[in-house]
């Protein structure tokens, strides 16, 4: 584990980083992020002491990164910058090989290992180790700055902002495979960033920093739900979360107090229950509150005696949801099932809401309906004067 310890940095009295506290978990992926200034890659370059603290500790498996030779401490690391950081005078097989030879490993394995880092990222070992760096495209230097960060099997490794000055579309099938490559090697990663987008795709936890402190450090589904201020809302985006629906939950859509009844309520005594809260289904609960069965309006209209109980005219429950399973998971049952009502229940049985198809359709209409005014609003604040005079004359003839 590393841990950043009350640091703080200072260049030329200038304070930019004002005793900052993190711990990084081993085989975790870190995003530190905010804007130009902030301090982020700052904090990376202290951890393999590129830069000097200026007051506090680092400690990597509580070992003070000032008792650790610096030679030793970086080869400890990989370190991966933007466009690679290639030298250009070397072949794709001297780059990656660089640090192994200078670590005096046997030549055998040091070859193998070079083709099973190229595998990895899907590039042909026959046709590419033997060009230089100026023969491969930014997404290729790219690859090979990563899997040459990886080649001497470092614990750590360091990423400053690697795949910004890449276009778009590479950008995004290299954060593809760096998502799939920590699930394969399991480093001890830390990445700066200041794109949200690529944060929230690649994190296991993200730290949002601003003008030298954290505001916030934690997954980034407690980020886009429950940001720690205006600012960390803002930077994040407002709406974000619906652009990464894995992390709305159930519990953020459903009806939170459900209509029930007991199983011994009769079949007259649902019925007005029924109308009273305007709906057509009752869940039937015991006395802990578990779940029992649903007393829909069709079984109601066939049960001939208004003294029948509620659990004699019961249905089964086909399906039910948990607070923290994905809405995306449950959309895709319902509409596979075709079911009206899905309840919701804890880790005991005990119902704890209920998703009803009107509730889900009602809640992302608002959604529509708040992105839609924000399209309105923005394209509203770029009308000329001109356009603002013609449309408050088009009000004015209309009224």
């Amino acid at each position: 584990m590393i841990r950043i310890q009350d640091v703080s940095k200072d260049f030329k009295g200038k304070l930019v980083l004002d005793d900052i506290s993190m711990d990084i978990r081993d085989g975790e992926l870190t995003v530190i992020i905010g804007p130009s200034g902030c301090g982020k890659t700052t904090t990376l370059k202290m951890i393999n002491r590129l830069t000097p603290v200026s007051k506090g500790k680092i400690f990597i498996d509580d070992v003070d990164i000032e008792d650790i030779d610096k030679v030793q401490l970086r080869r400890r690391m990989g370190y991966v910058i933007q466009q690679g950081g290639l030298f250009p005078h070397m072949t794709i097989r001297q780059n990656i090989e660089i640090i192994e030879e200078l670590e005096g490993k046997p030549k055998e394995e040091i070859m193998e290992n070079t083709v099973k880092l190229m595998k990895m990222v899907d590039m042909d070992p026959d046709e590419y180790l033997d060009r230089y760096p100026t023969e491969l495209s930014g997404g290729q230097q790219q690859r090979i700055g990563v899997i040459r960060a990886m080649a001497n099997d470092p614990e750590i490794i360091l990423f400053d902002e690697p795949f910004s000055a890449l276009d778009p579309l590479t950008r995004i099938a290299l954060q593809d495979e760096l998502v799939k490559l920590q699930s394969q090697v399991g480093k001890t990663m830390i990445f700066v960033t200041h794109d949200m987008d690529e944060a929230i795709k690649i994190a296991d936890k993200i730290c949002i920093m601003k003008d030298g402190h954290i505001l916030q450090y934690d997954i980034p589904e407690e980020i886009l739900r429950n940001p720690a201020d205006d600012y960390v809302a803002n930077f994040v985006g407002v709406n974000r979360i619906w652009d990464s629906p894995e992390y709305i939950k159930v519990e953020d859509f459903m009806i939170r107090s459900p209509i029930t009844c007991s199983g011994e309520l009769n079949a007259k005594r649902c019925v007005t229950r029924m109308k009273n809260h305007h709906i057509d289904t009752l869940l039937v609960t015991d006395t802990e509150d578990k779940l029992l069965g649903m007393v829909g309006r069709k079984a109601l209209f066939k049960s001939r005696n208004p003294l029948s109980r509620a659990d004699d005219i019961m249905s089964s429950v086909s399906y039910t949801a948990h607070p923290q399973d994905s809405i995306v998971d449950v959309l895709k049952m319902i509409d596979e099932a075709e079911v009206n009502n899905v309840p919701v229940v804890d880790d005991d049985g005990k119902l704890v809401g209920l998703l009803t198809n009107s509730n889900l359709v009602s809640t992302l209409s608002k959604q529509f309906l708040l992105e839609n005014q924000e399209v309105t609003e923005e394209q509203e604040d770029r009308k000329t004067p001109a356009e603002n005079e013609i449309s408050e004359e088009s009000e004015v003839s209309l009224s």
